[in-house]
Order: structure tokens, then sequence, then C-alpha cells
């Protein structure tokens, strides 16, 4: 597709948008809700930058009827959410909480109602904090209750939800929440994370069971991976080299067993020689390994690594850009012996991270080629800039936010996809990230991913440019 082409998308494309429920809900002390890890790892002074916390963020538990209108008028036919697992089951091994299953259910008859096919996310890294106190992800117990947890959802939700997403990111909840403690629960093991990976592959594949089980065998079923799109800084043998052992741990622990039903060769032993591997059973493997429908792909940025020798130093950059800050972000994965990640190039976005659309083409159609009878999804693309407001009298509410890189980039990736549709790689849906400004982690509020401005003083929902252009997108269908 050349800059002056126009490209249509399938009649059946799935245009969306994306939250996660402790970035947007608030309503922290409310209906029973108790404290996830992020809770406890925001009260930790200096975990998060600006010392702020989820405890109101956007307010969407209670202004979820206004940012669904929201969302009919950007047009999308469908939206990603989050189940904050602590709102179901606000006790360890207690009884479920039906104000918590009843707000979700009133949100998802809303869509419906609507027209908006709801993305159920199961896990968006808000682990009940009862659970890390007995171990967390790096324990099986853990996995054993998410499938508890799926089952509830699944036999409360029935068939309101369209597509059920097992997991968001497995990558961030191992690497950073448990090997170098950039997110909560803030802990740096990374003989926990390695654990950590495998519970969370089997979390995944006990979901799946546990799902169609209660809905039935067509319960249409995703998990979501922010795979690492990384690039050999040269064809030497030593750079593509480091770029194998970067994609190992980052993309193959989860695509293989999840979609292949095997660990990648080597995996054990270029852990670190050391970690005790008996966390894997017999019979996990097999459990993990559930068809899906879809594979969902958060994309951002790429990176660029070399093969570090010696006296080169330590490297100075994180491999793969996931997760916020580089500081933050070095040395995420364990393994990473002989591989430097590059500093990015180019004009980055407020997050520090490059702008490479290729990269996205890339990545599906070389998932496509993989994995050709899974459909793949775009669940979340977007960048985050220092807006600012702008009066204007001619829109509603008088104000407005230009954001022209927000724009561009938009465009850009969204023409990414359609390359990669172009070359045969079967893309069902693309959503924006995100509805609105939110919780941005270990950020706090200081960055702004919304297509939608919000004001944290007042909670006035404000347009920004992006979120008008992608309305006009997705009712073309074409860019």
């Amino acid at each position: 597709m050349d800059r002056q082409s126009k490209f249509t998308f399938p009649s059946d494309f799935t245009w969306g948008t994306a939250t996660a429920a402790f970035q947007v809900e608030g309503a922290a002390h409310e209906d029973g809700r108790t404290d996830s890890i992020w809770d406890t790892y925001c009260a930790r002074p200096g975990a998060v930058v600006d010392g702020s916390n989820g405890d109101v963020a956007c307010d969407e538990y209670h202004r979820y009827p206004e940012d669904i209108a929201l969302m009919k008028e950007l047009g999308v036919g469908a939206y990603r959410l989050s189940v904050a697992w602590s709102r179901i089951f606000p006790t360890s091994g207690g009884p479920v909480n039906q104000a918590g299953l009843d707000h979700y259910l009133r949100i998802l008859d809303m869509l419906r109602d609507n027209r908006i096919k709801p993305v159920v996310t199961l896990y968006h890294w808000d682990l009940p904090q009862y659970l890390q106190d007995a171990g967390g992800w790096p324990s099986r117990d853990t996995a054993l209750r998410f499938g508890d947890y799926a089952s509830t959802l699944a036999s409360s939700f029935g068939d309101r939800v369209d597509t059920w997403t097992t997991l968001n990111e497995p990558w961030c909840t191992a690497y950073l929440g448990y090997g170098n403690g950039a997110h909560a629960p803030g802990i740096k093991d990374y003989d926990q994370a390695l654990a950590a990976v495998h519970h969370l592959n089997l979390a995944h594949g006990l979901a799946c069971q546990a799902i169609r089980a209660q809905v039935g065998q067509g319960a249409r079923m995703s998990v979501t991976l922010n795979l690492q799109v990384t690039r050999a800084a040269t064809d030497s043998p030593e750079d593509l080299g480091a770029k194998e052992r970067a994609d190992l741990f980052a993309n193959e622990v989860w695509l293989a067993p999840m979609l292949e039903g095997v660990y990648p060769d080597g995996v054990e032993q270029a852990a670190d020689g050391e970690t005790d591997w008996r966390f894997v059973r017999d019979g996990d493997l097999e459990i993990i390994h559930q068809p899906i429908d879809a594979l969902g792909l958060n994309y951002y940025a790429t990176t660029y690594v070399k093969a570090r020798r010696v006296g080169d130093g330590t490297a100075n950059a994180s491999v793969g850009p996931e997760g916020e800050l580089a500081d933050r972000h070095a040395n995420a994965m364990p393994a990473q012996e002989g591989v430097e990640g590059l500093a990015p190039q180019g004009e980055l976005t407020g997050m520090g991270w490059n702008q490479e659309p290729q990269g996205l083409t890339d990545v599906l159609v070389e998932l496509g080629r993989r994995f050709p009878d899974i459909e793949l999804m775009v669940t979340e693309n977007g960048s985050a800039w220092d807006d600012q407001v702008s009066r204007d009298p001619s829109v509603p509410g008088g104000l407005v936010v230009h954001d022209p890189k927000r724009v561009a980039y938009l465009e850009k990736h969204v023409q990414a996809v359609a390359k990669a549709i172009e070359a045969g790689a079967h893309v069902t849906g693309y959503f924006a990230w995100s509805l609105l400004d939110n919780f941005e982690w270990a950020l706090g509020y200081t960055k702004r991913f919304g297509i939608i401005r919000v004001d944290y003083d007042t909670q006035e929902r404000i347009w920004k440019d992006s979120g008008r252009r992608y309305a006009q997108i997705v009712k073309a269908n074409a860019i």
C-alpha cells in the first residue's frame, strides 16, 4: 500500500478501544473490593513516580455510562475491558462478591444494548493481595485459584462476553513484577520470575478449560501478549545470536507452550543453570496448550540489540520496549548475558519509545505465517505525548486537545495493519490504547495515552483530535 492509495478493511473487521480495571475504575474501597498488589505497591514510598494511586483514577466505576456513550460516538464495535479479581473474590477462600459481579453485568448489558462487543480480560495485572501474601504467581496455587475465578466469571457472564481474554501481557507480570521489581509486587528474584512464567501459562490453560466447561466449546477464547519486536543491530552471527537469546525469553516462553504445547529448546539451560524447573509438572503442557480463537498483540515500539562483548560494560537499555522507563526496565529478563539493548533512535514518544510502524506489519505477518489458523487482533496500540488543552468555542464544552503527533502515530500504525492484511496476515481487529488518559502504572498520572483526555480534578472528558480522527477511520472502515 503506497501513500496515495486507500485501503478498505474487511467488512467484518473489528474496531475497538481498551482500558484496564485498575487504571480507570477507581472506587477502590467500594462494594466489597479489597486490595490488589497495585494498591499495596502504590502505598510504598517512591514506587510510583508521582506518589499517586488508583483510588479514584478515571472514576469509571461510576461513570461507565458516560464512557460507553463516548464509545458510541467514536463508532467502535468493541470494548476491551478487564475485571478486577478482588472485586469478585475479596477474601482468600471466601464467597463470591455478588456486588462485584453485578457491576460488570451492568456494564456488559449496556455495551450489548449499544451494539458494542465486550472483550473481557480476566487478568490485567491486579492480583489480589491475599494471593500475593500466599506466594503470588511463583506459587502454583495462584494458577489454580485463577481457574476458579475464570469459572465463576463464565458462569455469571455466560454469553454476554464476545471474546474472553485470559491474560494481558504476562511478560510484564513475570519479569517486571518478580524479575526487576519495576512493577507490583516489586520483587527482584529471577527464579521467582521464571516460576511465574510457568504458572501464568498454566493459568491461561486452566482458564480456557474452565470457561469452555461453563459456556460451552463455542466460547471464543484469546490471550494478549506483548511480543517484543526485536531487531539485530547488524547481520553478524553474534548480533543475530543476541536477538535469538532475547526472543527466547521475551516471546517463545509464551508462544511455544500456549500454541505449540512445548517449552522452547534451551530455555531451561539458558535461564541461569541453577533454576529449579520442577515447577513444571507432568501434564502441565497439555493443560496450557488449549485451542484459542484469537491471539491478541499489544504493540508500541521495537528494540534493537547487539551482542555485548567482554569489556563493553553493562547494557544501558532494556531488552524490549514494554514498560515505562529505561532505568526501570533494564535487565528485565533473566539470561540476557551477552545481549545489549541499544538506545532508541528517531523521534521518541513521551514514554521514550521509538516509532517504527513497520515492526507492527512484520510481527503480524510473521505470526500469520506461523499460526495460520488463529485470528490476530491488535489489542493495544497507541502513544503518549505531553498534551495541552485548547479553548475552541466551536466544539461541545469549548475545550479540545490538538495532538498531531498522536494522530500521526495512529494513522501510520493503522496503515501498518493494512499492509499486514495485504501481505496475507489474518488480522481481524484493532483496539486503540486507550479510550481515556489513565493511571499509567509506575508512572502514575504523568503520562497520557488516551484518545480522550481526562481532567483528573473534575473528571471531565475532553476530546482529542486523535479521538476524532479514529472515529473517521472507524466510520470509513478504511485508511
